[in-house]
């Protein structure tokens, strides 16, 4: 994605700016920020979803350093495209993939969703959401038990390309790009969606430089569960938004403004709730962030190196470990992961090294609920990779050929 210079994408069909960035072809200092107030005890954990009950990081019996081989077990992993474009696929992809070797086969596809980029599944596990990316947007929610479409509502905004469930389970949020805006929709017990609670534009500030407007792009929940926080690439701000966990409105308690022109993408916590790390995708830059969970207001510091030189890279999306170790970056423009060591508590990022993805344009990543595979989501190539994450060290490796699936923007294993 760049500047915002490409045409929006209209009832004629045409490429959205978020599109057209992905249809074209072709040891750093360490920043470090003050500890804020140490943080309550632990809410459920809003990025742990999808994985096991017992969540937290693989059993030393099991873990990837202790030499032992976990027992190969088939797991689904769904997958998010494009279908309104050529060579795109005709809904959200449906795939098993085995824990051990990180190998992927093709099960079928849930037809009947437009446009599904990103993807998300309930706490529970029953329940997969999908984004309607189209210039009326709208969000899907699909019962994993017969991969059964239970419906679609409006995110009263244009191209949403992101959501998250609370950690509650209760509620939805998902991220307008086109529209700059954020909305929430209620869960029902079922899983499936209810009118829209909450659409707040984002008006202010004013547009960065090269930006037509806002674009919100990510739309997630901080570690007290009492804020939510949206990422806007046009305004080069972070909001912090209170939502109020009974009727599903926002209030808006902050804002955090990067750089002009920084382009923030996607925000990642820390696992122990402090810190958070943002990638900015325009001047390709990372930012380690400080969060105060108490008033849900972010900190930003100073920018560091993504690894991969100047120019434009198009950072796209973080991880991180949940013993809190290591954090990866996937880099678009360089078609790279960054592997960086997390230390001081999180207060600091040291870059490591870059590994090739092995792919086109890599748009998402994910890790397995045991973090023992990464995947990495590659759009101009079409494909998916999967690395062996070593747990001791955070090195990847490849583990065999990439997958091929259609316009693969989104790959989220279970």
């Amino acid at each position: 994605m760049s500047s915002g210079a490409e045409p929006a994408r209209g009832a004629d069909g045409g490429w959205s700016r978020r599109r057209f960035v992905g249809a074209l072809t072709g040891a750093v200092a360490a920043t470090a920020l003050p500890a804020p107030a140490a943080p309550p005890a632990e809410p459920a954990d809003a990025a742990g979803i999808g994985s096991p009950p017992t969540g937290g990081p693989p059993s030393p019996a099991g873990s990837p350093s202790s030499g032992r081989s976990p027992a190969p077990t088939a797991r689904r992993l769904f997958l998010g495209t494009y279908t309104s474009v050529d060579g795109g696929g005709k809904g959200i992809g449906l795939a098993t993939y085995d824990s051990a070797t990180g190998a992927i086969k093709s099960t079928g596809t849930v037809t009947g969703v437009a446009d599904p980029s990103y993807l998300a599944v309930h706490p529970d596990g029953h329940t997969l959401y999908a984004v309607d990316e189209r210039p009326e947007g709208g969000v899907t929610a699909v019962r994993l038990a017969g991969d059964k479409v239970l419906g679609t509502r409006s995110t009263g905004g244009s191209g949403p390309c992101h959501l998250s469930v609370h950690p509650s389970g209760r509620w939805l949020l998902s991220a307008n790009y086109g529209s700059g805006s954020v909305a929430v929709h209620p869960i029902d017990a079922s899983g499936a969606l209810g009118e829209r609670t909450a659409l707040v534009k984002h008006t202010r500030p004013a547009p960065g430089p090269g930006q037509q407007g806002p674009h919100a792009h990510q739309f997630l929940t901080g570690p007290d569960a009492g804020h939510v926080l949206a990422v806007d690439l046009g305004t080069d701000t972070v909001y912090t938004y209170r939502l109020d966990t009974s009727e599903g409105t926002l209030a808006e308690v902050s804002q955090a403004h990067t750089r002009p022109g920084a382009g923030p993408r996607h925000l990642t916590f820390h696992p122990g709730g402090r810190f958070a790390y943002l990638a900015n995708e325009v001047d390709n830059t990372v930012v380690v962030c400080g969060y105060d969970r108490t008033s849900g207001r972010l900190t930003l510091g100073n920018a560091q190196s993504t690894g991969t030189g100047t120019g434009t890279n198009y950072p796209a999306q973080f991880l991180v470990t949940s013993d809190g170790a290591y954090a990866f970056l996937a880099n678009r423009g360089a078609n790279s992961l960054t592997r960086y060591a997390v230390e001081a508590d999180g207060a600091r990022l040291r870059l490591l090294d870059t590994v090739p993805v092995h792919g086109d344009f890599p748009r998402q990543i994910a890790f397995s609920p045991d973090e023992r595979l990464l995947f990495a989501a590659n759009q101009r190539s079409g494909t998916v990779s999967v690395f062996h994450v070593d747990g001791s060290s955070g090195g990847l490796r490849l583990a065999g050929e990439p997958f091929a699936s259609p316009v693969a923007v989104c790959a989220l294993p279970l």
